[in-house]
């Protein structure tokens, strides 16, 4: 466990992701021991994402909060399981030499990297859902439910970042490598000064890759981002309603985007 969590710690500062450990086109990353991390993470998360349900304005049920444990890494796991086959098509498309596995812990990776940030925004989610009364509860129930969507969406945009950056790097190591890659842009007076080393988010180098190379990847955060979404709704509820009885499923009505604008709205009303 404490390797594991040393690897993970590497992902995080960006050591595992940079040019000179990436040019044998290979990500060095333990897949199975970010799989154990990424439940343990997401029961943290569901843990606090919970907690509102056994407060005065949630829905009273405890059950909800080992449901929330439960679904929150499958939610991950699942939308892993369902875009993996696209993020493999559009890898063979844009030339990399990333292989099955390689591409399946880079993806792992970069889940990893998505609950470590909801796992540390867990307490604050927690301390809201304790601490927020309204004089409705389903006012109390639209904030907190919008606060998961917001913190969902800040751990999915670092986590994206973060496999963009790293196909980026990938890029340029393979250009590296061959010798009829365009050669590197000039380099500025600045740049003898010692610069510290890019972290996970940082770009590299100041050479773009390809724009078919990022427009390709991008197409594919947007279907990873629908798909999630359209996930997390199918495997509500994870708050809990007020005035509801728990169930582990809800019905299938409607669909992600009208049901946060719908949450939007009572809460405005």
């Amino acid at each position: 466990m404490l390797t594991w969590l040393k690897q993970l710690d590497r992902i995080l500062r960006g050591e595992a992701t940079r040019v000179s450990v990436l040019r044998a086109g290979t990500i060095d990353v333990p897949a199975r021991g970010l799989v154990v991390l990424i439940i343990l993470l997401g029961f943290i998360y569901g843990l606090c994402m919970g907690s509102f349900a056994v407060t005065g304005s949630g829905s009273g049920a405890p059950m909800q909060i080992p449901a929330a444990m439960v679904k929150v890494p499958a939610l991950f796991l699942l939308t892993l399981l369902v875009t993996f086959p696209s993020l493999y098509v559009f890898n063979a498309l844009v030339g990399s030499r990333l292989s099955f596995l390689s591409l399946l812990r880079l993806l792992v990776a970069a889940i990893a990297v998505m609950l470590s940030v909801l796992a540390s925004l867990g307490p604050i989610v927690a301390f809201f859902g304790v601490s927020t009364t309204t004089p409705s509860p389903g006012g109390a129930y639209s904030f907190i439910l919008l606060l998961n969507v917001a913190v969902f969406a800040v751990s999915g945009f670092l986590g994206l970042g973060f496999l963009l950056q790293t196909l980026h790097r990938l890029t340029i190591a393979q250009y590296e490598l061959d010798p009829t890659a365009p050669p590197p842009v000039p380099a500025s007076p600045d740049s003898a000064l010692p610069t510290p080393p890019p972290g996970a988010l940082d770009r590299a180098t100041p050479r773009p890759p390809a724009p078919n190379v990022y427009a390709v990847f991008r197409i594919w955060v947007i279907v990873y981002g629908l798909v999630g979404a359209q996930m997390a709704w199918i495997l509500r509820p994870f708050v809990g309603r007020p005035g509801a009885p728990f169930e582990w499923f809800r019905h299938r009505g409607s669909n992600f985007f009208q049901g946060v604008w719908a949450a939007i709205q009572h809460l405005i009303s």
